[in-house]
C-alpha cells in the first residue's frame, strides 16, 4: 500500500518507513552507491541503495530510466550541503530497503527533462509527454480550475445538466462535423458547436439555472488557440439581465483565480464598448498590458498629396490610423523591415513610419520618405495630436478598415511584448481582464450582399434598438459582451430573445423566410411559444483559460490528446481510412480526390 505520493514526502516523515510508487527520473551510480530520482505525478523524490543490501542493491544495477518501481525505505536527512531547495522532497531522502520492478521500460525516444522537443515528437509520443512535470502540472491545474468552477456554481444553485453529442447541423458560423446515420439512410447528425439551443429549451423548461463543462466541435482553421474539439464551460440563467449575469461570472472567474493561484483579480472588471475598443485598439479582444494605441488621423490627411493616405481618408470603408511607439526612434531599419513584412501577414501592402528626431521643428525634425508628400499643416497637426517626442517612431495603417484594425492591431501587441517594448515601459506585466460589450447586431456580408448575425440569431438586440432591426440594421447593437483576459477572448455570451415578435424582426434582417426559419430552427422557435422566460448566458473556454493560467504557448499544453494544427492526432493517427464494409453499412461512397 502506497504510503503517500512520491513527491509529497517530506520532512514530516523523518525516521518513517514508507512505501512509494513511481517511475525512474534518473539512475545515477556514484562509486557503489545509486541513486533514483523516482517521479509520481506529486514530483520527485531521492532514493539511496547503499551496496550493503546485496539482493536490493542487484535490482537497482539493472533499473533503468522509466522503469516503474515499488520501493520501500526509511526517511532520512540528506547530508548537510545537499538539499535541493527546488523539490518538496527537497530536504530528505529514502534509504531503500525493498525495491521491486513492476515493469521495465525500452529506451524512451526523448529525456523527459529536455525542453528543446520538436512537437511533433511531444504529440507522436503523447504518453511519454504527459509524464512531463510540466505536463502534468498544467493537467492537474486543469482538474482544479474545473472544481473550483463546479463549487462556486453548486453554491449558486446552478445545475449540472448534460445535452446531446448527437444534434442535427444548425448554421453557428463555422463548419459542422457530420456523422452519418446507419439507420437512418443519406441524413446525418452534427456534432455540436455549442449547447446553444438545448440550453436555451431548459430555461424553458423551468430549469433557470444550468452549466455544463461539455466537448464542442467546430470545423475550422486551427491555431494555438484552437481545437476541432475544445471544452467549454457552459451556462445559462433566467430572469437575470445582463449586469447581474455579468457579476455572476466575473465572480467564477475572480474565485477560480483566488482558489487555485491565490491571485486577486480587479474588482469590478473593467468595461469597454466594442466601438470604443476597435476605435484604439483595432481589436475586440485588446491586450491592455500592452501601453499603445491607435490615433485616428484620417481627418488630418484628406487633401495630402500622399495617395496611400489620402485615398483611404476620404473613403468612409477604410481608416488612417498612427500607432506612436515611444522611444522606437531607436529602431534598425532592418526591425522595422521586418515589421513590414509582418503587417503583410494580415494584409497591409506596406507599413509607412516618421521617425521623430526634433518634434519643435517640422518638417525638419522628422525623417521619413512620405514626410516631402504630407504638407507642414497636417505634419504639426499630427505631431499635436499623437503626443509624439524626440526620438519617437509614428508607424501608420492606412487602407479598408479591417485591414487597418487586423495589421496595425497585431503590430501593436508584437511590439508590446517584444524586448524592445519590455525595456522601453510598452508592456506592464500582470492579469487584465475586461468586458467588452455593445456589439452590434449585425456584420454585412458584402460577397452575399446581406447581413449575418454577429453572434447567433437569437442574441437579444439592446433596448431601444429593436425599431433598428427593420430600418438601419447595421447600427443595431446586441446585448452581448465577452470577457477578454490579456487579450485573449475567455468567455462570451449574450441575453437571448425570448419575444416572438422581435425573434421575427431579426430573422427579417438575416433574410430568413419563416419557411427557412421552420426549417433550421423549427424546434426551439416552438419550444419559445410556452412562455419562455428572459434567459441569457455566457460560455468560458477551459482550455484558454488553462492556458493563460498556466503559461503555456498553447491550448495544445493543456489537452491531454491534442489535434495538431491539420486536426489531425499524432499518436492514434486518426482521422484514418475505414474499410469498404463500413462505408457500404453507411450507404456512403468515397469519392477519389482530385489532385492538387
Amino acid at each position: 500500500m502506497r504510503t503517500c505520493y512520491t513527491g509529497e514526502v517530506s520532512r514530516a516523515h523523518l525516521d518513517q518507513t514508507v512505501t512509494l510508487y513511481g517511475w525512474v527520473h534518473r539512475r545515477r551510480d556514484h562509486g557503489g552507491v545509486i541513486f533514483i530520482d523516482l517521479r509520481d505525478r506529486a514530483g520527485l523524490a531521492q532514493i539511496v541503495v547503499d551496496p550493503d543490501n546485496r539482493e536490493t542493491f542487484a535490482t537497482a544495477e539493472r533499473i533503468r530510466n522509466e522503469y516503474c518501481l515499488r520501493v520501500t525505505g526509511l526517511v532520512r536527512l540528506r547530508p548537510e550541503g545537499t538539499a535541493n531547495p527546488d523539490l518538496h522532497s527537497g530536504e530528505i531522502e529514502i534509504l531503500c530497503r525493498e525495491i521491486e520492478i513492476l515493469n521495465t521500460s525500452v529506451t524512451p525516444p526523448f529525456q523527459l527533462d529536455d525542453d528543446n522537443l520538436s512537437e511533433t515528437t511531444r504529440l507522436t509520443h503523447r504518453v511519454l509527454d504527459l509524464r512531463r512535470p510540466q505536463m502534468q502540472r498544467n493537467l492537474l491545474l486543469r482538474h482544479r480550475v474545473s472544481m473550483s468552477v463546479r463549487k462556486y456554481l453548486d453554491a449558486l444553485g446552478f445545475i449540472d445538466i448534460e445535452t446531446p453529442m448527437l444534434t442535427r447541423s444548425t448554421p453557428e458560423g463555422a463548419r459542422d462535423y457530420l456523422v452519418p446515420s446507419r439507420v437512418n439512410p443519406g441524413e446525418f447528425f452534427a456534432l455540436p458547436q455549442s449547447p446553444q439551443l438545448f440550453k436555451q429549451m431548459l430555461m424553458v423548461s423551468g430549469f433557470d439555472r444550468y452549466y455544463q463543462i461539455t466537448k464542442c466541435f467546430r470545423d475550422e482553421d486551427l491555431r494555438a488557440d484552437r481545437q476541432p474539439e475544445f471544452t467549454q464551460i457552459d451556462c445559462e440563467t433566467s430572469f437575470l439581465d445582463e449586469a447581474q449575469i455579468r457579476e455572476i461570472f466575473e465572480g467564477m472567474v475572480r474565485e477560480v483565480f483566488r482558489e487555485v493561484q491565490g491571485v486577486e483579480l480587479p474588482d469590478p472588471f473593467p468595461a469597454m464598448s466594442w466601438s470604443e475598443a476597435m476605435r484604439r485598439f483595432g481589436s475586440d479582444k485588446p491586450d491592455l498590458r500592452v501601453k499603445l494605441e491607435f490615433v485616428d488621423v484620417g481627418d488630418l490627411m484628406r487633401d495630402v498629396d500622399f495617395k496611400v493616405f489620402s485615398g483611404p481618408a476620404n473613403d468612409p470603408a477604410s481608416r488612417v490610423v498612427a500607432l506612436r511607439v515611444p522611444g522606437g526612434g531607436s529602431l534598425p531599419r532592418s526591425e522595422i523591415d521586418a515589421y513590414t513584412k509582418f503587417v503583410g501577414i494580415y494584409g497591409a501592402r506596406g507599413l509607412a513610419y516618421i521617425k521623430v528626431n526634433d518634434a519643435a521643428s517640422v518638417p525638419e525634425g522628422l525623417q521619413s520618405p512620405i514626410v516631402k508628400n504630407i504638407h507642414v499643416d497636417a505634419l504639426r497637426a499630427l505631431i499635436e495630436r499623437t503626443g509624439a517626442a524626440d526620438g519617437d517612431l509614428i508607424f501608420f495603417g492606412a487602407d479598408r478598415t479591417k485591414v487597418v484594425n487586423d495589421a496595425l492591431g497585431a503590430l501593436r501587441v508584437k511590439l508590446g511584448l517584444s524586448d524592445f517594448g519590455r525595456e522601453h515601459g510598452l508592456f506592464e506585466p500582470g492579469w487584465q481582464p475586461l468586458w467588452v460589450v455593445d456589439f452590434p447586431m449585425f456584420e454585412y456580408d458584402e460577397g452575399e450582399g446581406r447581413y449575418t448575425a454577429a453572434h447567433h440569431p437569437f442574441t437579444c438586440p439592446k433596448a431601444g434598438h429593436e425599431d433598428l432591426l427593420e430600418t438601419d440594421p447595421g447600427q443595431a447593437l446586441a446585448r452581448a459582451y465577452d470577457m477578454v483576459l490579456n487579450g485573449w477572448e475567455i468567455g462570451g455570451g449574450s441575453e437571448r430573445i425570448h419575444r416572438a415578435d422581435v425573434q421575427r424582426k431579426v430573422f427579417k434582417a438575416l433574410n430568413i423566410d419563416e419557411d427557412e426559419a421552420r426549417l433550421k430552427f423549427g424546434f426551439l422557435l416552438d419550444a419559445l411559444q410556452y412562455g419562455a422566460p428572459p434567459h441569457g448566458g455566457l460560455a468560458f473556454g477551459l482550455d484558454r483559460l488553462v492556458t493563460l493560467m498556466s503559461g503555456a504557448e498553447s491550448i495544445r499544453d493543456v489537452i491531454a490528446f491534442p489535434k495538431t494544427q491539420r486536426a489531425q492526432c499524432l499518436l492514434t493517427h486518426a482521422p484514418s481510412a475505414v474499410d469498404e464494409k463500413q462505408l457500404r453499412e453507411l450507404h456512403i461512397r468515397v469519392r477519389q480526390a482530385e489532385a492538387k
